[in-house]
């Protein structure tokens, strides 16, 4: 069976499946129940009209065996509990993958509002739904992570965060709260995720503070896509973005920076795999998703469609051959969306 074409396909179309791990609205790609797809972590979108139905721990494509076995994530028992003042520790961070704790830490973005807001993201959304708190304290997230790996044997944390109107972009509350995790939970690998701070010395204080591993996220390297799909960032030149992984990577080192790619968004693909040979040139890992249009977004209220299956596959088996020849693996970075690899298809194709 072709488990690099199935694997992409099933990404975009999704699954027939009553999950009991999901997650809708957010700061990145959602809609989707957390399932373990031959042995490692997968992010599918619940898609009752999905061809693809699991049955039995195999996943099926009319009545044939696509070869692929799937389970769902197994609820974790940390949403059973509650903090003192009464917030479920499920609106404080959320399993994503079967080992993977996950906090929007600031889920409030300056970014936000119609005429700069990325056109791909939900962040408030989840907080107008009622399903999340606008900002975790440190001494949440520590609770709530020891409880994790106490209860729930999770393995790693990502702590991303809205873009906030200081200098640092939310540098200074990822710190505050990497360092009050450690603290209850010494050694537990934690990737941060900001936009470029102002002051690169944040970037320091984010690896002194103890996190693992950084996202810096841009999402594409084009700047015609850059000024439609997400004008609030755009406003920071892709000079700023290269300061700033030139500066992780001396501080966090190779291969524990990272920066999603989102195919789908216009940009041609030759253009977008070039870029990515740039970026693991420089020790950056481009974690290649496909665009998703979830509900909420201003692409779905616009009608904007998901990438087709084939250019999906085309960019990921790119980039994955780039990756291989520099022998980059997502699971190296240590932590973060890349080592969780739950939204993409890279770590099928090898990456």
């Amino acid at each position: 069976m072709d488990r690099v074409g199935t694997r992409v396909d099933v990404a975009i179309r999704g699954v027939r499946l009553d999950a009991p791990v999901r997650r809708a609205g957010g700061a990145g790609p959602s809609d989707d129940g957390h399932l373990v797809v031959d042995g490692a972590n997968a992010a599918i979108p619940l898609n009752p009209d999905s061809p693809y139905v699991v049955r039995d721990g195999r996943l099926y494509l009319g009545g044939t065996d696509m070869g692929l076995a799937v389970r769902p994530v197994r609820r974790p028992r940390f949403y059973d509990l509650a903090t003192a003042d009464g917030v479920p520790y499920e609106k404080i961070a959320k399993l994503h993958g079967s080992d993977v704790l996950a906090t929007t830490v600031v889920q409030t973005c300056v970014r936000y509002g119609e005429a700069d807001r990325c056109r791909f993201c939900v962040i408030e959304e989840s907080l107008r739904s009622g399903a999340t708190v606008a900002a975790k304290t440190p001494a949440q997230l520590a609770e709530v992570a020891e409880a994790a790996v106490r209860l729930d044997g999770i393995r790693q944390m990502v702590m991303t965060t809205g873009t906030t109107s200081g200098p640092d972009r939310g540098a200074r509350v990822l710190a505050r709260s990497v360092r009050a995790v450690l603290a209850a939970v010494p050694g537990l690998p934690i990737q941060v995720q900001c936009e470029p701070p102002a002051d690169l010395a944040w970037i320091g204080e984010l690896r002194a503070a103890g996190a693992t591993a950084i996202g810096i996220h841009v999402e594409s390297l084009d700047e015609t896509v850059r000024r439609r799909w997400m004008p609030g960032k755009a406003s920071v030149p892709l000079a700023a973005y290269e300061a700033a992984w030139d500066e992780a990577v001396r501080v966090f080192g190779w291969n524990r920076v990272s920066t999603y790619l989102l195919v789908g968004l216009g940009e041609d693909s030759d253009e977008l795999v070039a870029g990515a040979a740039r970026l693991i040139a420089r020790g950056v890992y481009p974690f290649v998703v496909p665009f998703r249009p979830m509900a909420g977004t201003l692409a779905r209220r616009d009608g904007v469609p998901g990438p087709a299956q084939q250019l999906v596959r085309e960019v990921t088996e790119r980039v994955a051959a780039l990756l291989r020849a520099a022998r980059m693996t997502g699971a190296e970075q240590g932590a973060g969306c890349a080592a969780c690899g739950a939204c993409g298809a890279l770590s099928t194709a090898g990456g």
